[in-house]
């Protein structure tokens, strides 16, 4: 069953980076951002995650808690992750598991091809666990600052 604003996230188990192992439940107490993005290492994917590595003190200081999420490989999030500097773990969903759950894979077109890919997103989860905000098919300009946002009014709110 698929996400649904202001309920509670459906249960899953992912496999993050630094061998965490992620799960709604051992979230719980924290509010959590998941940021879906297309590829480790891509420009789109790198600026979006240097925001959010930029403004980690601030969401930390919202109780707020970022994994960023791609169908990318462990291996090649460690590599991203140690590159750009990221203070937050990568999710690797490569069972496309999360991506179906947050229903983010869209037919995209490249080059005149079409493919299934991942249609940037982000979501904010109370500490509850319960979906309060969602950003879909996200322009990375500007981005950052508007979850940040999102994630002080939501810490207020609790």
């Amino acid at each position: 069953m698929p996400v649904a604003l202001e309920q509670p996230v459906p249960d899953f188990l992912a496999q993050a980076t630094g061998g965490q192992l992620v799960s709604p439940a051992a979230l719980k107490g924290r509010q959590v951002v998941l940021y879906f993005y297309p590829k480790d290492s891509t420009p789109g994917c790198t600026t979006e995650g240097q925001g959010f590595r930029d403004r980690h003190g601030e969401f930390q200081a919202a109780n707020t808690q970022v994994f960023g999420v791609s169908r990318d490989g462990l291996k090649s999030h460690e590599n991203f992750k140690s590159k750009q500097a990221f203070p937050f773990e990568l999710i690797s969903d490569k069972d496309e598991q999360l991506c179906q759950l947050f229903e983010v894979i869209k037919l995209k077109k490249l080059y005149g091809k079409e493919y299934l890919g991942i249609d940037r997103s982000t979501f904010l989860i109370d500490r509850n666990g319960v979906l309060r905000q969602e950003w879909r098919g996200v322009k990375v300009p500007g981005h950052v600052d508007a979850v940040l946002a999102a994630a002080h009014a939501l810490d207020r709110a609790d």
